[in-house]
Parts: C-alpha cells; sequence; structure tokens
C-alpha cells in the first residue's frame, strides 16, 4: 500500500467544508495516458481504495499497457481505541489519505485498446468510494 517514507507532523487537520465547493485547478486532465479516471465529487480515498483499484486494472488488462496513479495518500487520519472515554486528546495515527478535490485525475492508462482500458477503469471505478467518469484524450 501506499504510505509517505516521511511526513513533517505525526497528526493532521480535518478538511473543512469550504473546500468542498472547490474543483481541482490542477491535475484535472490528462498528462501521460490516453484514457483516464476522474472523480465528480471531493473525497479522501484510502491507500486500501487505490490500491484495489490499481489490482482491478492489472487483473482486468492482463498486466498489458501503462497504468499512472496520479494521486498519493499523504495526509494521516487517527482513529481511538475501542471504548476509550471521550476527552485525553487526539487518538493515534491509523492510516493514509489522499485528499482530493472533485475533478481530479485519479487514473491514467496507455498502450491497449481502448475498449480493453474502458472496461480496467469501469472495475476500477467500483473500488472507489465516489462518482467517477471516464475521460479520453480526444482533441
Amino acid at each position: 500500500m501506499l504510505v509517505p517514507k516521511k511526513t513533517k507532523h505525526r497528526k493532521s487537520f480535518r478538511r473543512r467544508d469550504a473546500n468542498k465547493k472547490n474543483l481541482a485547478r490542477r491535475n484535472n486532465s490528462l498528462s501521460f495516458g490516453s484514457i483516464g479516471l476522474k472523480i465528480m465529487q471531493p473525497a479522501e480515498i484510502t491507500s486500501r481504495q487505490i490500491e484495489a483499484a490499481r489490482r482491478a486494472m492489472t487483473r482486468s488488462t492482463k498486466r498489458g499497457g501503462k497504468i499512472w496513479i496520479k494521486v498519493f495518500p499523504h495526509k494521516v487520519i487517527t482513529k481511538k481505541g475501542a471504548e476509550v472515554p471521550m476527552g485525553s486528546g487526539k487518538g493515534a495515527p491509523d492510516h493514509f489519505v489522499a485528499d482530493l478535490k472533485a475533478g481530479t485525475v485519479v487514473f491514467e492508462m496507455a498502450g491497449i485498446p481502448e475498449e480493453a482500458a474502458r472496461e480496467a477503469l469501469t472495475g476500477a471505478m467500483h473500488k472507489l468510494p465516489v462518482p467517477c467518469k471516464i475521460i479520453t484524450n480526444e482533441l
């Protein structure tokens, strides 16, 4: 799974609701591949979900073509233990998420026929917790 080698701070703040209204200004179009997967709502996607989607795409294409993962889970999410009383500070780090805005391209593919790529990206869509859209590089 994707985990940062080192973080500046052990614990981070959660996202505010004001960020939900913003659209992605960068990483919102295809850079490397000819077909990609774009999320339509803001979300925190965990490293497990990214890995599950990557595996679904890789298996669907029978390890053909090239896949780019364009997001990385930098943000740590904390969690308190079971049956811990209220108060006594923030919990211990639990897992990492990628905090994404609406319109961010998450995966790109190239080197396989478009029909096979669409099938692979549809399988990856089912692994992600937000509605997605398949985009192509047509001019």
